[in-house]
C-alpha cells in the first residue's frame, strides 16, 4: 500500500490513526474486507486509546460555525480549522446498530472514506480528515460555497457559454481522473458538483462510486439519479463501464443549457421513454445485443429529434459534443480524455475562469457582511440533505 499524504499525516495523529488508514487503504484491499468492517468498532478502539485530554484536542480542533443540512444518517456543519484558520465542511455520521450495517449505511460511509483518501485532485472533493467519538464518525471535507443545482435554479444568474464551458471542463477534469484510476462515481447529477467562491468545481458525494474493470464483475443497475441514469442501467445492465458517468454528464450539460432537467422521468420506464422520444428507439442496427439485456422490453419506434430543435443556440461544436455524451450504445459515447479534445473547447469563447463564474446572492451577501464584521458566521443555503433518491429505490446512503 502507499503511505498516506502528507494532510492526513498532519492531522491525524492519534494512536490508531495508521491503524485506521491502513485498514482502509489501497485499492488491491478485498470488497468483502472493506464490506464487513465496522465503523463502530473502529471508533471505539479508538476512544479507547485516545487520552482523554487528545481526544478534547481533536475535537476542539473544529469550530463549529453553522448547521448546513441533516439526512437521517448524518449532519453536515460548517466549521474551522482553529489550527490552520481553514473554513471547512463536517459531517458527522452516526453509527448504527446491526441492521443497519446490513442495510450498507457503515459500508457506504467507509467506501467513501477509502476512495477519498486515495483521491488528490483539483475537482475531486478532498478529506482532510476522519475521526471518532462516542457513537459518531466525522469525515472533514473541503468546504464548498454552493452547488450546480442551486446555480442552474437561480432565475437570476446568467449562464453565459463561456460559464457552461468553464463547468464542463472543471467536470470532465475531474471524472477523467476518476476513470483513469478505475474508479466510477455512479451519482453524478448537478447537486453533487459543488463550487466554490473561487470559481473551483469539485466532484463530491462518492457513497456510490466503486472500483471497476473486471469483466466479469457484476454490479447493481440500482445507481445514479433516475434523470441522469444511462438507458443500459434502466434497461437492467450488471456489467457496465464509463459511459454511465458520461451519460450523466450529458444530462448535466443539457441541464445547464436548459436550466431545467433535460429528461424528467416520473418511473423507470417513463425515464425510458423519455429517452427515446428525443434519441430514438434503439435497435440491433444501432445498439448491438440490446434486446439481451435483462430487463429489456420493446418500445414504439420514436424517430430521433434533431438536437439543434432542443438546443437553438447551440452551436455545431457544443452539439456534436451531445451527441457524443449521450449515445445510446455505451460504447459509442466518448471518454473524458476524447471529449476535452473535442472542438467545443478549443473554439472560442474561452472558458470564464476564477472567481469571474456566477455565484448565488446568498454567496455575495455572505462574503460583503464577514468583510464588514470580519466574521464567517454566514450560512450558504440550508437544505436537509435526502436519505435516497427516487423515493427509497437505491440503497440508502450518505449525501455531501
Amino acid at each position: 500500500f502507499t503511505s498516506p499524504p502528507q494532510c492526513l499525516k498532519q492531522r491525524s495523529s492519534h494512536p490508531l490513526s495508521f491503524f485506521f488508514f491502513f485498514f482502509l487503504w489501497g485499492v488491491r484491499l478485498r470488497p468483502q474486507l472493506v464490506q464487513l468492517a465496522s465503523v463502530e468498532l473502529l471508533v471505539r478502539a479508538q476512544q479507547e486509546s485516545v487520552s482523554p485530554s487528545t481526544m478534547e484536542q481533536r475535537l476542539n480542533r473544529y469550530e463549529k460555525l453553522d448547521f448546513l443540512g441533516e439526512g437521517q444518517f448524518a449532519t453536515v456543519y460548517k466549521a474551522r480549522d482553529v489550527e490552520t484558520n481553514e473554513i471547512v465542511a463536517v459531517k458527522k455520521i452516526k453509527v448504527g446498530n446491526r441492521e443497519e450495517a446490513a442495510d450498507g449505511i457503515n459500508r457506504t460511509a467507509l467506501r467513501e472514506i477509502k476512495l477519498l483518501h486515495e483521491l488528490h485532485h483539483e475537482n475531486i472533493i478532498g478529506l482532510l480528515d476522519v475521526f471518532g467519538h462516542k457513537s459518531n464518525v466525522s469525515l472533514v471535507f473541503d468546504f464548498m460555497d454552493t452547488d450546480m443545482e442551486i446555480i442552474i435554479k437561480d432565475s437570476k444568474i446568467v449562464l453565459t457559454p463561456a460559464n457552461v464551458k468553464s463547468y464542463m471542463i472543471q467536470t470532465l477534469k475531474g471524472l477523467e481522473y476518476l476513470h483513469m484510476h478505475w474508479i466510477l462515481h455512479r451519482d453524478l447529477k448537478p447537486n453533487n458538483l459543488l463550487l466554490s467562491g473561487s470559481g473551483i468545481l469539485k466532484i463530491g458525494d462518492f457513497g456510490l462510486a466503486k472500483f471497476f474493470g473486471s469483466p466479469n464483475r457484476i454490479n447493481t443497475n440500482q445507481v445514479v439519479t433516475r434523470w441522469y441514469r444511462s438507458p443500459e442501467l434502466l434497461f437492467g445492465a450488471r456489467q457496465y463501464g464509463v459511459g454511465v458517468d458520461i451519460w450523466a454528464v450529458g444530462c448535466i450539460l443539457a441541464e445547464l443549457l436548459l436550466r431545467v432537467p433535460f429528461l424528467p422521468g416520473e418511473s423507470d420506464l417513463d425515464q425510458l421513454t423519455r429517452i427515446f422520444q428525443v434519441m430514438g428507439t434503439p435497435n440491433e442496427e444501432n445498439w448491438p445485443d440490446v434486446k439481451s439485456l435483462p430487463d429489456y422490453v420493446q418500445y414504439k419506434q420514436f424517430p430521433p429529434i434533431p438536437l439543434r430543435d432542443i438546443f437553438t443556440a447551440a452551436g455545431d461544436d457544443l452539439l456534436d459534443l451531445i451527441y457524443k455524451l449521450l449515445a445510446l450504445y455505451p460504447l459509442n459515447r466518448c471518454s473524458c480524455t476524447e471529449a476535452l479534445k473535442m472542438p467545443y473547447f478549443a473554439n472560442k469563447p474561452a472558458p470564464t475562469v476564477g472567481d469571474k463564474l456566477p455565484m448565488p446572492a446568498s454567496y455575495h451577501a455572505g462574503v460583503n457582511r464577514d468583510a464588514a464584521s470580519k466574521e464567517d458566521k454566514v450560512p450558504t443555503l440550508k437544505r436537509k440533505l435526502p436519505d435516497s433518491v427516487d423515493g427509497g429505490t437505491l440503497p440508502k446512503r450518505l449525501q455531501f
